[in-house]
């Protein structure tokens, strides 16, 4: 097979998306992934589906390396979707550095290499705040951060980045909060406000720097096509929002109060130490979008909500 496109991650809300998007537009899509049955439901028009995780150093995945147009690298243990133990975080640190490791180490060995590799990273780089006012709206340019957080991103960058002494044009995607009604933090907020129980996580100081899943989606495949595209990027929309900004735009479009503030100490009794950063945030603006004027469709966060329940995307 020759010209093909390898996702990993793509049975999450973001992969999915996607590779359905890459699909439609007459891509050929080879799907890695550690169960391909579950895979082949989500996406069932993909040209493979080949077994792969993050602790396989070898096997047949490989050999799809060979030829491939480019190499999407999304996957990783979800961070948040657990009370955290030891045991969670080194796990959630491993699949991002071993998978990345492996997948690098797959393409430097590849005799026909992919064009470029596009690998996941996020905004938790540059380490998490308590508050809007604690620090000025970041770019890519801002340092690198001290917390837990940070040190998964900083590592699973330093590992992608090696693909660059392979000739590869390499991508790192810090994305921030990915806004769906299919996953991650709006799905996991509409039916407490649905039910008349919504209300503010935390202070509502800290900032939310989010973006659409289409406007996320769209991103990427500018970074697909687009040579200029390199480095790192963050996918954030240009207007981040407090907690409590967010928690009243999310009411106002569900025509529901937000009454009950849920205070640090319950979420610290669901999530241990993941609270810290549940209620912490980034400021973080896009600015190598911003300079190359990608056109983003929701860059409003209203709108942007009111669009994603209306068409429960």
């Amino acid at each position: 097979m020759q010209g093909h496109i390898i996702i990993t991650g793509a049975t999450g809300v973001i992969g999915t998306e996607l590779a359905l998007k890459l699909i439609a537009r007459g891509e050929k899509v080879v799907v890695l992934a550690r169960v391909p049955i579950v895979a082949a439901r989500n996406i069932p028009s993909a040209e493979e589906y080949v077994q792969w995780d993050s602790g396989m150093e070898s096997g047949e995945w490989t050999g799809f390396i060979n030829g491939a147009k480019a190499v999407i690298h999304l996957a990783g243990k979800p961070l948040l979707e657990s009370r955290w133990t030891e045991a969670h975080k080194n796990e959630c640190y491993a699949s991002r550095i071993l998978g990345t490791r492996h997948i690098v180490s797959a393409i430097a060995g590849a005799l026909d290499k992919p064009q470029v590799f596009i690998s996941a990273s996020a905004i938790g780089y540059y380490g998490s705040f308590s508050r809007c006012e604690d620090t000025p709206a970041m770019d890519e340019s801002a340092p690198e951060g001290k917390d837990f957080l940070a040190k998964i991103c900083i590592d699973w960058e330093k590992e992608a980045i090696v693909a660059e002494q392979s000739g590869l044009r390499t991508v790192l995607l810090r994305t921030g909060i990915v806004l769906s009604t299919k996953g991650g933090m709006l799905q996991k907020m509409l039916p407490a406000f649905r039910f008349f129980l919504g209300g503010i996580i935390g202070s509502g100081l800290q900032c939310i720097s989010w973006i659409h899943i289409d406007d996320e989606i769209a991103a990427i495949l500018e970074v697909l096509d687009n040579p200029v595209y390199r480095g790192a990027i963050n996918l954030v929309s240009p207007t981040p929002v407090s907690m409590k900004e967010f928690v009243m735009a999310l009411a106002a479009v569900l025509d529901r109060p937000a009454q009950l503030p849920v205070p640090d100490f319950v979420v610290h009794l669901l999530m241990g130490e993941g609270a810290e950063y549940a209620v912490k945030g980034q400021n973080i603006k896009p600015g190598f979008l911003m300079a190359q004027h990608f056109p983003f469709s929701y860059p409003n966060l209203s709108d942007a909500l009111a669009d994603l329940i209306a068409h429960k995307k």
